[in-house]
């Protein structure tokens, strides 16, 4: 389980997050929404040890965030991050490849290899291989990513969780691929040993696939937990300012602007 009590970042004067608290299990999709400059990039930081936060602590499974070392973290915690860019030239696979840096010293072994492929085919990108990864498409880099991060964490550690930071990650994914790909999370979430937390910006998507949604304004936790009971016209339009209809069709919540 991933832990974080009363968590605060300041910036000279300003909180970025303020006295944020919250509880992410295993096996679950816990997405955190808000308007623009609510902080939840920050959050995300904040969650997978990006950022020291200048208040507060966030734990994973017991066991204090700041304990490990960078080197440490990265063999069971992936982040996926809005930048997807190189300025140097680089094969689709070795992008790829990169994810499994964590886990090796020289060349890699036949376990990375085995995680890079896996996770390539996983997220249909193996025929982009061979291809200069400058090449590709905002979508197809996009999903090449995917598969880095995945590869990063494709084994279980070898004790407690594996844990997944999504910062924005549909951007540039048409329809099609934006809900393949939180599909794709929800099957791996069922190995029960993968703790998912990301931000996105389309309410609907978060309330068709999540498990748990947290709701920031202004740094705080404006509200959190099941999707029907917190996306609601009220909530909604307090926080995006935005008239709003919700239709319940089926459990989930259908939003309307």
């Amino acid at each position: 389980m991933l832990q974080a009590d009363n968590i605060s970042y300041k910036v000279g004067d300003k909180y970025l997050v303020k006295d944020v608290s919250i509880g992410i299990e295993p096996g679950t999709l816990h997405l955190i929404i808000g308007a623009n400059g609510a902080g939840k990039s920050t959050l995300i930081k904040l969650l997978s040890g990006q950022l020291p936060p200048s208040s507060g602590l966030v734990s994973y499974a017991g066991k204090r965030a700041n304990s490990y070392s960078f080197a440490e973290i990265a063999r069971f915690r992936a982040v996926l991050s809005q930048s997807i860019e190189f300025s140097f030239p680089m094969k689709v696979n070795e992008v790829v490849m990169m994810g499994r840096f964590p886990h090796f010293a020289g060349a890699p072994k036949t376990k990375d290899i085995a995680a890079c492929a896996d996770a390539m085919e996983y997220f249909n990108v193996t025929e982009m291989a061979g291809r200069d990864y400058a090449t590709l498409s905002g979508g197809e880099k996009q999903r090449v990513h995917f598969a880095r991060v995945l590869a990063q964490i494709w084994y279980p550690a070898d004790e407690g969780y594996r844990y997944l930071f999504l910062d924005e990650p549909l951007t540039f994914l048409d329809v099609h691929y934006q809900h393949q790909f939180m599909q794709c999370l929800k099957d791996l979430l069922k190995a029960k040993d993968l703790v998912v937390a990301g931000v996105v910006h389309d309410l609907n998507l978060a309330s068709k696939f999540a498990d748990k949604v947290t709701v920031l304004n202004e740094g705080g936790i404006f509200a959190s937990g099941d999707p029907p009971a917190i996306l609601t016209a009220k909530n909604l339009e307090f926080i995006f300012k935005t008239e709003t209809d919700v239709v319940i069709h089926k459990g989930k919540s259908f939003i309307i602007f």
